[in-house]
């Protein structure tokens, strides 16, 4: 297997040294092989999977649940999963372990590029399907963002797993005098897996992260247990059943990949990470379970990303039309619904443009308008939009909205939309308010959903501050700087580097703002409450595997 993938993980290598932009999949679904044909088989395998069994031999099983329910349609997809006890998986998976680690580093690298191929070749368009019914994501974003860049980000963690374990070399020879004798040993290092993982994904954005994650541990010899959120369950079972398929193809035992299913009234995911035999955690989803998982998970190592308030600062635009329409278009995206997506908008008095300052209030006026325009086409809405993921983000909205009528001053509306294709699917356009510092009570962390706020600042210098220290203090993972001053850039780039958070400086044009580009993009530098994780990076995934030695007199050569 490694063979038939050489030449793309090679290519995956010299990107991620390189930084550059590329990819061995098309970016768009109309340029995927005989997409026509492709869509209709994946929307099939979609729909003849609804009011049926989802079947996967797992161990340890004890009944079946699901409870999914479809964004577009609000009805439920009716799906029913294997449940499993955990004390069943956490044993199958360790079982499952030493002849999967004493395979040689290409071996599994093989295998598990296989399984990325083979979630593309065989079942992308099914889990476009499944991505959109269950995170509500438009089908575009499902196939480029919860897809194919997916499946990118999947392979940069094969490329720095194998980078870590290589550096270790397997063995050495080492001599020394001490006093009048000479010391000759044999020194030989084997890498050994850290144990089970658990690998929990959200419910908006499930391949993005689990993918990358599950395929760290897999890749260093460890085993893993995927617990998806249960109002997102089948992204992923797809996944397990692919990947358990070629596993037990390449001759491996199947369970070194398992699924573990629970309900919003029953939840498992503390008694698995409490799991004498739980190594590691990865974490995507709330802050507030993701600071329980980073305050309770010792022993197991936890790999966490969260939330946190993403940040604009506006001092200035050579062209604020198209900063506008840039900032108004990714607020929008999929219901800001992602955890790159801008919140807080740091204006000061007057925001420089080579015509001169423009006053705040027009400003907001200018952002709220492009906002505005965007959704109120619905055919347009929904490609930018697409839905709610959860009834629970409507109602959050409901009360910040009255909140913002109190506290400050509401811009924007936020109200259904008719979807033109989903008649019943459950929408939103966006809630935009203005505040001042008082109200940072409010703004201070992550409001999820199509929820923004523009901050009234004294200054431009006052808009950054503030700016950096909600992200210190709260934590941030994307932030946005307009400006037209060169000495503003060097301040900002600093200020947010202590910050913590990835910056992107005035960037306008056909690109989302918080796009990340596998192979070039860090995503999670791991210095504010934001997360620990730096998708993907050596420290990624070096610490998934130990280091034992062993030593002895040389032997002579035979």
């Amino acid at each position: 297997m490694f063979d038939r993938h050489r030449d793309t993980f090679a290519q995956a290598q010299e990107a991620c040294r390189t930084r550059a932009c590329w990819s061995p999949f098309p970016e768009m679904p109309g340029k995927y092989p005989d997409t026509e044909a492709a869509q209709a088989r994946g929307k099939a395998a979609f729909e003849g999977q609804l009011n049926q069994p989802f079947k996967l031999d797992l161990p340890g099983v004890t009944g079946r649940t699901g409870e999914e329910v479809s964004p577009y349609t609000q009805a439920p997809l009716a799906i029913t999963y294997p449940q499993a006890d955990p004390d069943a998986l956490f044993t199958a998976a360790r079982a499952a372990m030493p002849s999967w680690a004493g395979a040689g580093i290409d071996t599994r690298i093989g295998v598990l590029m296989e399984c990325l191929d083979r979630l593309y070749r065989d079942h992308m368009f099914e889990i476009v399907q499944a991505v959109m019914h269950t995170a509500g994501q438009s089908a575009n974003m499902a196939y480029a963002g919860s897809g194919v860049n997916a499946l990118d980000r999947g392979i940069e963690a094969l490329v720095y797993a194998e980078a870590a374990m290589r550096f270790v070399t397997p063995t050495a020879d080492w001599a020394r005098r001490f006093g009048s004798q000479n010391i000759h040993l044999e020194k030989t290092y084997r890498l050994v897996p850290r144990g089970v993982a658990v690998c929990f994904s959200c419910a908006s954005f499930a391949t993005w992260n689990a993918w990358p994650s599950a395929l760290a541990s897999l890749a260093t010899g460890n085993a893993v247990i995927l617990k998806p959120h249960p109002m997102s369950v089948l992204p992923m079972a797809i996944t397990v059943r692919v990947w358990r398929d070629v596993l037990a193809e390449a001759g491996f035992d199947p369970n070194l990949l398992t699924l573990c299913v629970d309900t919003v009234a029953e939840p498992l995911g503390k008694v698995l990470i409490k799991h004498p035999h739980c190594a590691m955690v990865d974490f995507t989803g709330s802050t507030t379970f993701g600071q329980w998982v980073e305050a309770n998970a010792h022993p197991a190592l936890a790999f966490t990303e969260t939330a946190g308030c993403n940040t604009v600062v506006l001092q200035g635009a050579d062209d604020l039309d198209a900063a506008i329409r840039s900032l108004a278009t990714t607020m929008c995206m999929f219901s800001a619904q992602m955890c790159t997506s801008p919140q807080n908008i740091y204006l000061p008095p007057e925001v420089q443009t080579p015509g001169g300052p423009v006053p705040r209030d027009e400003v907001a006026q200018l952002l709220v308008a492009a906002v505005a325009g965007l959704v109120d086409d619905p055919k347009r809405a929904a490609m930018i939009l697409a839905t709610i993921q959860s009834p629970n983000t409507l109602n959050d909205l409901s009360r910040l909205a009255a909140v913002g009528r109190e506290r400050g001053t509401v811009l924007l509306e936020s109200r259904p939309y008719p979807h033109p294709d989903f008649p019943n699917a459950r929408t939103a356009t966006p809630l935009m308010l203005a505040v001042t510092p008082s109200e940072r009570d409010l703004y201070a962390g992550e409001c999820f959903g199509p929820a923004s706020f523009l901050i009234a600042c004294d200054s431009a210098e006052d808009a950054l501050e503030r700016a950096t220290v909600d992200v210190s203090e709260c934590g941030g993972l994307t932030a946005f700087v307009y400006t037209t001053d060169e000495n503003f850039i060097t301040r900002a780039e600093d200020a947010y580097a202590s910050a913590g958070a990835q910056l992107t400086i005035n960037l306008t044009g056909a690109m989302p703002l918080n796009f990340a580009a596998a192979y070039s993009d860090y995503h999670v530098t791991g210095l504010n409450g934001a997360g620990n994780a730096t998708l993907t990076s050596l420290a990624f995934v070096a610490s998934r595997f130990a280091i034992a030695q062993s030593r002895r007199p040389a032997r002579a050569a035979s």
